[in-house]
């Protein structure tokens, strides 16, 4: 097994060269030209050893205050958890195991919120919850509509 070796050196100069090298201007044009792809997919593709996931988030978090896009990078990593957790779409039955899944997928984008965002991410996942979506969803990006319903583009 390779030793991790994503703190060492200048990741942060690696990331974006390794972004460059497959064609791409900005980690946002990489990461959106993969829709629904989990971060830990993102960051093996980059850099099966020296990339991390949390650095691919970070990256993409830093571009998304440039821009003026937090909101829709929330959204957009809860659209990579569900896919990671939930790949045949929001349980129908909501048993244990179901359940249980649900939890993980919706707390993995709860670890990667901002700071900023906390509070409305608690209202979505607790509106999410009172009120499933129908069985099966699977939104495959950020401007899904159910998602624009739970967060709305108003950047914090």
């Amino acid at each position: 097994m390779n030793e991790d070796r994503s703190w060492e050196g200048n990741w942060k100069a690696r990331l974006y060269d390794r972004v460059r090298e497959l064609g791409f201007d900005s980690l946002t044009a990489f990461a959106e030209a993969r829709p629904a792809v989990p971060l830990y997919l993102l960051a093996e593709e980059l850099g099966e050893d020296d990339i991390a996931a949390v650095q691919v988030f970070s990256g993409l978090l830093a571009e998304a205050e440039q821009r003026k896009r937090v909101t829709r990078l929330v959204r957009d990593v809860l659209v990579r958890e569900l896919a990671d957790g939930l790949p045949s779409g929001w349980p129908t039955v909501m048993d244990d195991a179901n359940r249980f899944e649900v939890a993980m997928a919706l707390g993995r984008w709860a670890a990667y919120t901002p700071e900023t965002h906390e509070e409305r991410v608690k209202r979505a996942r607790e509106a999410l919850r009172a009120s499933p979506p129908p069985p099966g969803w699977r939104p495959l990006g950020p401007d899904d509509e159910l998602l624009r319903t739970l967060l709305p583009d108003e950047e914090v």
